[in-house]
């Protein structure tokens, strides 16, 4: 997209119930044609005299607009203006440590949460008690889950400790206990399923990809087309969680389909595009998992996670060693990988009820 951004200014706003990126700049008609051109989904307001284009991080992006903003909740307008610099130096802080996007929306999102039920009292002043206050109310009010406290908690640590260096603040803080819950997988009769029932090619890829080769929502989307590597029949997994690398095997089978499918789409840069070249949004892959499973009629609670989980499962079957599947998924330590031992049918199948030893008899 060939546009001369400095004759531009943007400015976040709504328009009709939504949330639009206004783009105002010296009226040529070239301007305009240059803009249409490279945003076909620009429009104009004749109420504001503007032109406009629905707020997504893609066009915030394309503006170099900041993408600090807190999922489902416009929570920084009201938080009081004693507290707003804090945010600030909080997402400062978070990006000088090189945390992911994802974390520091995450971090942004629960710390913010905070700032708003503190009001005026400054945050810098907050005494231990206080901040074990807030858990409480967080727990017996809000009700909010084990792993949403854990989320809260990591934030505000992260402020106290990084920010305002007071180390010692959450050291008579208790974490709850976080629930020992059992991965949730899918036979491979119900993934057979699935696929039959995808008929789009690439929606039937992506749920292949994520099971083949037993990846995170958020590798899949960000593959490239350079990380294929179809001589060494490997797959590279770059900048994963934990900011680490890995290779995985590339399954004979997804080879041919995957030219097939290149062929068909030509993507440019990322294995899976959405919209103007960039990465498929995970989102939408979540959506393609909820499709496939109500058409197949699997009716578990499970998301497009569970293909991940059901490879490592499925490995462990098959007699893989459990280090080498620890390495495939790109576990850091042993025992993440080892909850999968506990949903294998392979010893599970062994076992004979009490009660079916009893009809035998």
């Amino acid at each position: 997209m060939k546009l001369n951004r400095n004759i531009f200014k943007t400015e976040l706003g709504q328009h009709k119930n939504q949330r639009v990126i206004w783009i105002d700049f010296p009226y040529a008609a070239q301007h305009v044609a240059d803009l249409r051109e490279a945003l076909p989904h620009v429009k104009w307001s004749s109420s504001q005299k503007k032109w406009y284009i629905i707020d997504k991080p893609i066009f915030r992006d394309f503006f170099n607009i900041s993408n600090e903003t807190y999922e489902g909740k416009n929570l920084l307008v009201k938080i009081d203006v004693i507290n707003k610099p804090e945010l600030q130096k909080f997402i400062q802080q978070l990006r000088l440590k090189a945390y992911s996007e994802s974390t520091i929306k995450t971090y942004s999102a629960e710390f913010a949460q905070f700032l708003y039920i503190l009001n005026k009292h400054d945050v810098k002043n907050i005494s231990s008690e206080q901040l074990r206050s807030y858990l409480l109310y967080c727990i017996t009010e809000l009700k909010l889950s084990e792993n949403q406290i854990h989320s809260r908690l990591n934030a505000l640590k992260f402020y106290f400790e990084q920010v305002l260096h007071r180390e010692n603040l959450f050291f008579e803080i208790p974490r709850p206990k976080k629930q020992n819950a059992l991965p949730k997988v899918l036979s491979q009769a119900e993934i057979k399923r699935l696929f039959t029932v995808t008929n789009n090619v690439k929606h039937q890829l992506i749920l292949k990809v994520a099971y083949g080769l037993g990846l995170r929502v958020s590798e899949i989307v960000a593959l490239e087309l350079t990380d294929i590597d179809s001589d060494r029949m490997l797959v590279h997994i770059k900048n994963a969680k934990g900011k680490k690398d890995r290779y995985v095997p590339l399954p004979q089978v997804l080879l041919t389909e995957l030219r097939n499918y290149y062929k068909t789409y030509k993507p440019k840069k990322y294995l899976f595009e959405g919209q103007y070249n960039q990465p498929y949004a995970t989102r939408s892959a979540q959506a393609v998992f909820k499709t496939a499973m109500k058409k197949a009629r699997i009716n578990k609670p499970i998301g497009i996670h569970g293909l991940r989980h059901s490879y490592a499962t499925h490995l462990l079957e098959y007699g893989t060693d459990m280090s080498f599947i620890q390495k495939l998924l790109g576990h850091n330590q042993i025992k993440t990988t080892q909850v999968y031992a506990k949903v294998t049918n392979t010893f599970l199948a062994k076992v004979i009820s009490p009660l079916d030893r009893l009809n035998q008899e």
